[in-house]
């Protein structure tokens, strides 16, 4: 986006999608970590990561005092329309590009 411009009402991804990379990314990420990323709230997060959970899409461990997730990335997609895509299919095209810098989303 350049200089000046809003950022669109809309997206491409939705918030699920968008905490289900940020874990691909980080498996050891802090909820609240995720949400500053994604610019939601933490709360919010919670409830993604539940519902992810409870889907299959993701397990967790605890590991001191905060969690580890690890992602079924061949569990398919729910929609019909993508029914017989696996999951890892959307990660693989976002957390495997080349960033120099680090995600952007993560960038201060």
């Amino acid at each position: 986006m350049q200089p000046g411009h809003q950022t669109p009402a809309w997206t491409f991804l939705t918030h699920h999608a968008r905490v289900l990379l940020e874990i691909a990314r980080n498996p050891e990420a802090r909820l609240r970590e995720i949400a500053a990323w994604i610019g939601i709230t933490e709360r919010t997060v919670q409830s993604i990561v539940n519902d992810l959970h409870d889907a299959g899409y993701l397990t967790r461990e605890r590991v001191g005092r905060h969690n580890r997730y690890t992602i079924n990335t061949d569990l398919d997609f729910r929609y019909p329309t993508e029914a017989g895509m696996p999951v890892r299919r959307l990660i693989a095209m976002f957390t495997d590009r080349d960033l120099p810098d680090g995600p952007p989303s993560h960038q201060p």
